[in-house]
């Protein structure tokens, strides 16, 4: 049985499925060619990251597929339901990216209030001669220990950034419909610290959070637009690690020009993979290009997680 993995797979994954007797081809198929590769190679399986979109087209046009995998956690380029309807398999990875995409978050923070997002762009042209300006700018910091977190979605993502903003120090706070109640195990050492913590409606968070993460799936608005960020704190600073669209772009750009906002990081963009050029160039805006799962110990996860689910429902 044949397996094209679209946007990759880790090499642990590809071994483990070829060694289940499975052949995995890694070669990208552009989006227009899909339907005819898949039929004409006999694929079984499509894996896919967020690269790759799986629509009703595909679904239809492709009646040898038996299962569509997502290497990760947000299903949104995949129909789902519609895939289940029609008798495919559909899995994902939830527990693999977790740790990961939460280090990345943490990253903005750490890199948001010491302005390491700013002073890596003016200092290789302006460092020279303007050291003593440049101190100066950025000597306005604050530490993460002693402030509040606000985490909207309360998942393993949204669990795994709280275990390390706890551990930082910091006060968390969540707000998740699902997840009423939750616990939170820090290693310390050779120990475990469990911390109990206890949803709060969404303008508590938006109210009392310096600091606001986002890890909800794609939405059909956003979960943060104006109203949002007229309640929030002046000079609160957001993270989205979630998903492009979730953060209405448009009106962040507004509340970072008025100073509502003091900085933003973004690791998803609404427009991927083409965000728009004034989010790209603003000032108070650190950026990564959706790499939140791009750490070598979460994508052997995710193909070992891949591999493992396949074998199960394919063999």
């Amino acid at each position: 049985m044949k397996i094209l993995a679209n946007d990759g797979i880790a090499p642990i994954g590809k071994q483990q499925l070829e060694a289940a007797g499975f052949t995995v081809v890694t070669e990208t198929v552009p989006q227009n060619d899909l339907i005819q590769t898949i039929n004409k190679e006999n694929y079984v399986a499509l894996l896919v990251r967020s690269a790759t979109t799986v629509r009703k087209d595909i679904i239809d046009a492709c009646p040898g597929l038996k299962l569509i995998g997502r290497g990760g956690v947000g299903m949104d380029n995949i129909d789902v339901a519609y895939a289940k309807e029609k008798g495919l398999h559909v899995i994902n990875t939830p527990a693999s990216s977790s740790q990961s995409v939460a280090e990345l978050v943490m990253a903005h923070l750490f890199g948001a209030v010491r302005f390491v997002y700013d002073a890596n762009r003016q200092m290789p042209s302006t460092g020279v001669t303007e050291f003593k300006t440049l101190k100066k700018k950025y000597a306005k910091g604050i530490e993460l220990r002693g402030k509040t977190l606000g985490i909207i979605g309360f998942g393993r993502i949204g669990q795994a950034t709280a275990s390390y903003a706890l551990g930082c120090g910091m006060n968390v706070i969540y707000t998740d419909p699902f997840a009423e109640k939750a616990t939170i195990n820090i290693k310390v050492g050779n120990q475990h610290v469990a911390v109990e913590l206890t949803s709060s409606t969404k303008d508590e968070v938006l109210t009392k959070a310096d600091f606001i993460s986002l890890h909800v799936p794609k939405l059909d608005q956003p979960a943060i637009g104006n109203d949002e960020f007229a309640i929030m704190k002046d000079g609160v600073i957001i993270v989205n690690a979630a998903r492009g669209g979730v953060v209405d772009e448009a009106a962040l750009i507004t509340n970072l020009n008025s100073g509502k906002v003091a900085h933003a990081a973004l690791d998803v963009f609404e427009n991927e993979p083409t965000p728009r050029e004034d989010v790209l160039k603003h000032p108070k805006i650190s950026l990564t290009p959706h790499i939140g799962a791009a750490t070598l110990e979460a994508q052997d996860r995710i193909g070992e997680e891949l591999a493992s689910q396949i074998k199960a429902l394919l063999l």
